[in-house]
């Protein structure tokens, strides 16, 4: 291969893995209950534990509309739960009481969405017009890139948060158990609205990867 090719796809190669890295959410595990095969619910109740409320009912609202698409019944935590029950500590008695009121109310899952965690995280920044140069000596090659020792405008900070979702099955005779669970780590969400879509995106895959619910949906 001529050098001037290899330079270039090496160029390319970059530019699609920084275009890649721009994706905000990335699945880190995806866990179901070996004991269930199938699992379908034909109402549930979304719940999005955040203290932002634009955030919470953004997320809410938009997993409801991939529920729906799916024949599925979906509620919000936000159209169920008053303002009192969200700001207030509860007892276990009183989410006992919560989940009969579900079960009268013919809920036979929850799907829960939560903050689990969150840490700092620095990267080397691609330096992309230093590709096309070749060091002809070792001396050129450090004086060019010492930087890296000292200067911060050669590394990117960012925060990366823990997220999980998680389904439980409320049905009668069960003991509230869970059913699927997925981990997936959120990188700096500048946008939110895009980082709730690729979210959600994630999300409805793998429960349909996993026969949870959507098992039989043909909307992909």
């Amino acid at each position: 291969m001529k050098p001037g090719n290899f330079k270039k796809q090496l160029l390319l190669f970059l530019v699609v893995t920084l275009l890649w890295n721009c994706k905000s959410t990335e699945l880190v595990s995806n866990w179901k209950d070996p004991d269930t095969v199938l699992f379908h619910a034909y109402k549930v109740l979304i719940v999005g534990m955040t203290e932002n409320d634009t955030v919470r009912e953004e997320f809410e609202t938009k997993i409801q509309a991939e529920f729906q698409k799916r024949n599925v019944e979906a509620v919000r935590s936000t159209d169920l739960f008053d303002v009192d029950f969200r700001v207030s500590e509860q007892s276990e008695k009183q989410l006992n009481e919560v989940e009969e009121q579900l079960l009268d109310k013919d809920f036979d899952a929850i799907l829960f969405t939560k903050i689990i965690g969150s840490e700092n995280k620095k990267t080397l920044r691609s330096r992309l017009a230093d590709t096309d140069r070749l060091f002809n000596t070792f001396r050129d090659d450090y004086l060019s890139n010492q930087g890296i020792f000292y200067e911060d405008s050669y590394y990117d900070n960012y925060t990366v948060f823990h997220a999980e979702t998680a389904l439980y099955c409320i049905c009668v005779g069960k003991e509230r158990e869970t059913i699927w669970r997925a981990a997936i780590d959120i990188t700096e969400p500048k946008n939110f609205q895009k980082t709730i879509d690729e979210y959600i995106k994630l999300v409805i895959s793998s429960m349909e990867e996993e026969d949870i619910i959507f098992y039989d949906a043909a909307i992909k």
